[in-house]
């Protein structure tokens, strides 16, 4: 190992997606690795999954950013194992003291009463409905939650709550809730936006090590639909000089396949994520690197990153615009170009618990 910048470098280990584990910008102090002369070069074992819990008081994020379409979100997880490199999600670990590079993507944290604090939180009498969004930050269906169940959970309850949600997943593990999904879209209360970053398969695997293939999530739009769930495709993010290129076949591989909308954001790097994701550029794409972040760059005002409203996900500039427009007549070919239909927040009701006094004419 070598240390560059407070940043570890490691040869990757097999199915992972970051090279390195940096400090988290609050932690005072780095860790250097010292060369003393004894080092075998030798595969580096596989690196384990842990899975801590923590038992949250409250379950419901608020946020007022005028650039986001929600106003209240739910994960059940922290960290996610899909270990995709250029995930905005990954500086959050350093408030745990943890590292956003392999620590993000190996050391998560399972969050098993989120279904009974939010069963809590709406028999609140002050509680006002609106459309819940899960996944926001790490993927809801990411490989934990076969085994773990909490996010089937938090679904039920919002169920019995008739209580509207958005889901942002690329985790073919949502079919095995279909069930809840149909029923819930019956009554307008989910949609699913599912995430499809390229078409090729291969660099989908260095990209999102540890997530479905990209025709599996085609095959997953597919399935929703089948079902009746509205789904729309998320290109997010777009990659500059990378899978920009792909804007047009991947509208319309989705369109085929299900989807009733589109979407895109263009490629995050808040914080620590730039220089790891710079790092993957060197190990996977190194004849393109400089390009890459000679566009993005153009993109954001000469940053690795503006974060401004407004900005921070489309970009600015002569390229962004002709990304927008792109998109925009894809989408328009392909019939994405329009919003899915609105969730129902007038169903929302708290369910009967035992003990309560029930109403004679409950329909009037």
């Amino acid at each position: 190992m070598e240390q560059d910048g407070g940043i570890s470098r490691l040869v990757t280990p097999r199915g992972r997606g970051a090279g390195r584990n940096m400090a988290g910008r609050f932690e005072r102090e780095r860790r250097a690795p010292v060369d003393d002369g004894w080092d075998i070069p030798e595969e580096p074992a596989p690196l384990r999954t842990e899975i801590s819990e923590e038992r949250p008081r409250s379950v419901i994020a608020r946020n007022d950013s005028p650039d986001i379409p929600f106003d209240r979100s739910l994960n059940p997880y922290r960290g996610c194992e899909h270990g995709c490199i250029y995930c905005y999600a990954r500086p959050t670990h350093g408030y745990l003291g943890l590292s956003p590079g392999l620590d993000f993507e190996s050391r998560l944290v399972a969050r098993p009463d989120a279904p009974q604090v939010l069963a809590r939180q709406l028999s609140s009498p002050r509680y006002s409905p609106r459309p819940l969004a899960i996944g926001t930050v790490t993927d809801p269906y990411q490989p934990a939650e076969g085994e773990r169940r909490i996010t089937r959970a938090v679904l039920e309850v919002l169920r019995d709550f008739r209580h509207p949600a958005t889901i942002i997943t690329r985790g073919t593990l949502i079919e095995r809730d279909l069930d809840l999904l149909g029923e819930m879209a019956a009554e307008g209360l989910v949609q699913v936006g599912v995430s499809v970053t390229t078409l090729d398969a291969g660099l989908a695997r260095r990209l999102e090590p540890r997530a479905p293939a990209p025709a599996r999530r085609l095959a997953m739009i597919g399935a929703l639909a089948g079902a009746g769930v509205p789904v729309q495709v998320m290109m997010a993010p777009v990659i500059p000089a990378l899978t920009d290129h792909e804007v047009e076949a991947l509208l319309q591989a989705a369109a085929e396949a299900g989807a009733g909308a589109a979407s895109w954001v263009l490629l995050r790097l808040p914080h620590e994520v730039a220089p790891l994701f710079r790092d993957w550029l060197e190990r996977h794409a190194s004849d393109r690197a400089e390009r890459v972040m000679n566009r993005l760059r153009e993109m954001h005002g000469g940053q690795d990153y503006d974060s401004g409203w407004g900005t921070r996900m489309r970009g600015q500039g002569v390229q962004a615009d002709l990304l927008r427009r792109r998109f925009r007549l894809a989408a328009r070919r392909h019939g994405l170009d329009r919003p899915l239909p609105p969730l129902d927040c007038s169903r929302f009701g708290r369910p009967p618990r035992a003990g309560d006094q029930l109403a004679l004419f409950p329909d009037l």
